[in-house]
C-alpha cells in the first residue's frame, strides 16, 4: 500500500454571484493527489465540485525538518504551522497576500516569525497595516496548526513526524490551472 502524503493546495472557483475567482487552501493527506478529490469537494461544498487547483505541493520538508505522515502520535517539541499574511502596498485596489508553512515551538513563536518576514515588514504603511488573516477574516493571533485543519477524519487517522534533516532539500512546486477532472 503506499504510503500517505501530506499535500497542500491553492484551490480557485468562481461561486455563482461572484465577480472574480476566490480562493482557499486546502490540506489532506492521502497516498496520491487523485486520490484527495473527493476530500476536496468535501471541503468546498458550495463550488459544487466546480472548482480547480492552481498551485500544489506534496509537503515533505519545512524550515530543514522533514514532514512525514504517521499513525502513531510521535513525540516531538515543533509543531508544522500554515500562515496566510495579508497587507498593503500604495495605490494597489487590492490586499497583498503571502502564504508560508513553518515549523515552531508554538503559536506565539510562528507569529513573530511570521511578523518578521520581508512581507510583514514592507507591505504596511499609515493605517494600511499588515496583518495575519485567518481563513475568514483578520486576527492578528490566529495562526493554524496544520493537524488542526485537516479534514476530521484524517486528523483523527494521521500524524505528522518532523525530523531534522541533515540535508536541506525543497518541496516541488507545481503551479498552474488544474481541473480536478484532469487529476491523473
Amino acid at each position: 500500500m503506499p504510503q500517505p502524503k501530506l499535500y497542500m493546495l491553492l484551490l480557485g472557483c468562481r461561486p455563482p454571484g461572484r465577480h472574480v475567482e476566490q480562493h482557499d487552501f486546502f490540506f489532506g493527506i492521502a497516498p496520491s493527489l487523485k486520490e484527495l478529490i473527493p476530500d476536496i469537494k468535501s471541503f468546498w461544498p458550495e463550488t459544487k465540485g466546480n472548482m480547480h487547483i492552481d498551485a500544489w505541493r506534496e509537503v515533505t520538508a519545512v524550515d530543514g525538518y522533514r514532514v512525514e505522515v504517521t499513525t502513531e502520535l510521535p513525540i516531538q517539541n515543533q509543531t508544522l504551522f500554515f500562515i496566510n499574511l495579508g497587507g498593503y502596498l500604495p495605490q494597489k485596489f487590492e490586499e497583498q497576500h503571502y502564504t508560508l508553512l513553518t515549523v515552531q515551538p508554538d503559536l506565539p513563536s510562528a507569529s513573530r516569525y511570521a511578523k518578521e518576514t520581508a512581507f510583514y515588514q514592507q507591505n504596511q504603511f499609515g493605517k494600511a497595516v499588515s496583518h495575519i488573516d485567518d481563513k475568514y477574516g483578520i486576527d492578528v493571533d490566529d495562526v493554524f496548526k496544520i493537524q488542526d485543519i485537516l479534514p476530521a477524519f484524517q486528523k483523527a487517522m494521521y500524524h505528522l513526524k518532523l525530523t531534522p534533516l541533515e540535508v536541506l532539500t525543497e518541496d516541488v512546486i507545481h503551479l498552474g490551472y488544474l481541473p480536478l477532472s484532469k487529476i491523473g
